[in-house]
């Protein structure tokens, strides 16, 4: 069943990675802006490069990683050995999650702009969350077994 649920996630990250986030906007007097992870992406390499290299890592690259790496020890196609590093990339995804709420909390605590989480935010964290209980329920699976 694990590998199930982890052969999702490859599907469900990058849908995630689209959908949208947030919708922003200045003043409660214009419209709304929807950003998804890629947008948001986009609007960062244009800006700050160093930002825009260190969120790719933290919400594309470390994540999918941690779930090509699941499904490798799943499929036995590589070792358990991996699990540290595996759970290392799962601390590293969980900081995106953290700086979208920081941003929200800051956008929101400034009152010019109005900012509404969208379903992408809620996809994106789960995602997130399944997959730090993945690598959990599979290392305690390797671990009964030896």
């Amino acid at each position: 069943m694990l590998k199930l649920f982890n052969l999702a996630l490859l599907i469900l990250f990058p849908l995630a990675w689209f959908a949208p986030l947030m919708r922003a906007g200045l003043l409660p007097l214009f419209g709304l802006n929807e950003i998804s992870v890629l947008s948001g992406l986009a609007s960062l390499w244009q800006t700050d490069i160093l930002l825009a290299l260190l969120v790719t890592f933290f919400a594309l690259v470390a994540p999918y990683l941690k779930t090509i790496g699941l499904a490798l020890i799943h499929h036995d196609l590589a070792s358990p050995r991996l699990l540290p590093a595996i759970h290392l990339m799962g601390k590293l995804a969980m900081a995106d999650i953290f700086l979208i709420a920081i941003y929200i909390v800051i956008v929101k605590g400034v009152g010019l702009a109005r900012v509404e989480t969208a379903w992408g935010l809620y996809l994106f964290t789960a995602c997130i969350l399944a997959s730090l209980a993945l690598s959990i329920l599979t290392t305690r699976t390797l671990r009964r077994k030896t």
